[in-house]
């Protein structure tokens, strides 16, 4: 018989288990199955390889201005594009499937099996916007910078990874301990990569409106402080070649100018001194863009239909503030909307009534939960309303005879339940004798025409409603420090949902400034159905735990829905033209260019 030393089997444990979580490098790697693109594919199927560069894409912003050239802090307001122009991500995602991420700045991945850590290994050509290498050393000092000093939501995002390493040169790992997180490896190829040798010699927090040093295939060209911004395209960009770039970032520059007014940048666009507008007003898309130009061909109007999740637009109601912490008085003020009502009168017909989350894909919930859903949510039946199993959730409506009238004495009947009665004309706590009352903070004029007659629904029941127009920057630094009673917000949503809904979610995040807890949802339930959904195992699976996720927050009443459309509505000047492929993502302009 053969002895062998306790050390000798000790490192043939070791080996083997090595072995076991060795990972082959790849240079492309999907969330669920196998990437659609090989390691040969010259450029994805929806760009024009052949698109000339040159030329210039100008674009209208409506806001009050920034304050920053910094897009990765809470602090400030950041200048329109700067991330997308001008900062590379290790990876980039394809936009014809659900998430899959191919080598950008990282030329290829390894994580095993089970993906209990990934190694990026750097191109070695990959280059800062001064010429200097990227290397692993600037993945590991982002990485720490960005979740020691900035926007809360990356210390969330990335809050899963034990150890993150330089292994070399060009070769960063991040370890993750014992998570069954298995988008960790896709989220940190997300990751922006920032320049250590930049950052070291400058304050991080405090970077104002100095032009850092970028990754990106854009550098700032110049900039009027609140007014205006222009990216030019980097001639000495080191990616520019690479099969995930070609047929993108065509134009020489891209200009950004600051509106104050909508009514006042529409007319700009008409004018032609900017180039594309993304339409969100049905009256301006019924009735504003009658002009010569649009007449004569050279402005192009059209609907482009998508297949991407649309998310939650709706009235965010802020349970951290009295009376919003009372479900049945939540579920009361959703009455009050008449969606059905306001899309006849409004908005032309063109909206569908959101009644999802995750509305516009097979995330979304129907019906009553069944199967694997079911199972799923039954051991959490004594802590959800029995609504989550007997009632198809859908928002109160107008339809099928029934009218506000109906919908107002049904919420009449809420707030009774919920400790309410109508004294001299005004609904009061009973206990308390104080009104039901609260502000709607806006920062688009043009939302007044919806919120105002819900004011007046409201009105009716004796709750007195302030509707307050403030300028965006102020908007924004409340809405980050949830200093509000209810706001107009859209939730969006990817195809693919994993660690972001612990930031829109999770009871962790309820009273985090910069969060997207908006609501300040704050339910062990939730938190259990979040962690389910990130550490989902397959898309089957995935698919079934965020109908269940889905089903239990639209029944917390948190949000009044509003409306979706599944097509983007897009205006340009003919001078530019675009792919002939829409993929399901919908419209991104990097993929456009100047005709000749």
């Amino acid at each position: 018989m053969i002895r062998f030393s306790q050390t000798v089997i000790a490192v043939f444990l070791f080996v083997m288990a090595s072995a076991l979580h060795a990972a082959e490098a790849v240079h492309g790697f999907a969330m669920h199955g196998a990437p659609k693109y090989g390691p040969d594919f010259k450029h994805f199927d929806y760009v024009n390889p052949d698109a000339p560069k040159g030329g210039t894409l100008k674009q209208g912003v409506v806001a009050n201005g920034y304050d920053s050239l910094n897009p990765f802090l809470l602090k400030g307001v950041s200048a329109a594009g700067i991330q997308v122009y001008t900062y590379d991500s290790l990876l980039i995602a394809s936009d014809d499937e659900p998430f899959t991420m191919y080598g950008l700045i990282a030329e290829s991945l390894e994580t095993p099996e089970d993906r209990s850590y990934v190694t990026f290994n750097i191109n070695p050509d990959a280059r800062f916007s001064d010429g200097e290498p990227i290397t692993a050393e600037d993945v590991v000092f982002t990485f720490n910078l960005l979740t020691e000093k900035g926007h809360p939501f990356y210390r969330n995002y990335y809050a899963e990874v034990e150890k993150v390493t330089a292994e070399g040169k060009l070769r960063a790992r991040f370890d993750f301990g014992k998570t069954q997180n298995r988008e960790l490896p896709l989220i940190l190829g997300q990751m922006p990569i920032l320049p250590k040798h930049y950052w070291e010699k400058h304050e991080f927090e405090e970077s104002g409106l100095t032009i850092p040093v970028s990754s990106g295939p854009y550098t700032i060209a110049s900039f009027d402080a609140g007014r205006s911004i222009t990216y030019k395209r980097n001639p000495d960009y080191w990616a520019k070649d690479l099969p995930v770039n070609v047929g993108r970032h065509n134009f020489e520059q891209v200009r950004y100018d600051y509106y104050s007014d909508d009514t006042v940048a529409l007319e700009a666009f008409k004018a032609g001194i900017y180039d594309f507008r993304l339409e969100s007003s049905a009256k301006n898309w019924a009735t504003a863009y009658a002009s010569d130009a649009l007449q004569e061909g050279r402005i192009v109007k059209q609907a482009v239909h998508h297949g991407r999740p649309v998310g939650m637009q709706a009235f965010i109601m802020n349970t951290r503030k009295h009376p919003f912490d009372n479900r049945k008085v939540r579920e009361a003020l959703a009455y009050g909307f008449d969606f059905d009502w306001a899309n006849e009168n409004l908005f032309y017909g063109q909206y569908t009534r959101t009644d999802s989350y995750f509305e516009n894909s097979e995330l979304a919930s129907s019906g009553l939960p069944e199967g694997d859903e079911l199972a799923l949510l039954e051991p959490y039946r004594e802590q959800l309303p029995s609504e989550v199993f007997d009632e198809e959730y859908h928002p109160p409506s107008t339809t099928g005879g029934t009218t506000l009238r109906d919908n107002l004495r049904t919420a009449m009947t809420l707030l009774n339940e919920a400790g309410y009665e109508i004294k001299n004309g005004k609904m009061v706590e009973t206990e308390t004798g104080k009104p039901l009352r609260f502000e709607i903070l806006l920062h688009q004029k043009t939302f007044e025409r919806v919120v105002l007659p819900f004011k007046q629904n409201l009105g009716r029941l004796g709750i007195d409603v302030d509707v307050r127009l403030i300028d965006t920057n102020q908007y924004v630094q409340r809405v980050r420090n949830f200093n509000y009673d209810m706001v107009v917000l859209s939730l969006g949503q990817s195809d693919s949902p994993g660690n972001e809904q612990r930031d829109y979610w999770h009871s962790s995040n309820a009273d985090s400034p910069g969060t997207r807890n908006y609501m300040g949802v704050s339910d062990p339930v939730v938190d259990d159905l979040v962690a389910k959904v990130i550490q989902a195992p397959d898309r089957e699976s995935l698919v079934t735990r965020t109908r269940a996720l889905d089903r239990v927050l639209l029944w917390g009443h948190y949000v009044v829905p509003q409306w979706h459309l599944a097509v983007d509505r897009i205006a340009y000047w003919h001078h530019l033209a675009r792919p002939d492929e829409t993929p399901k993502s919908g419209i991104d302009l990097s993929r456009w260019w100047v005709k000749p």
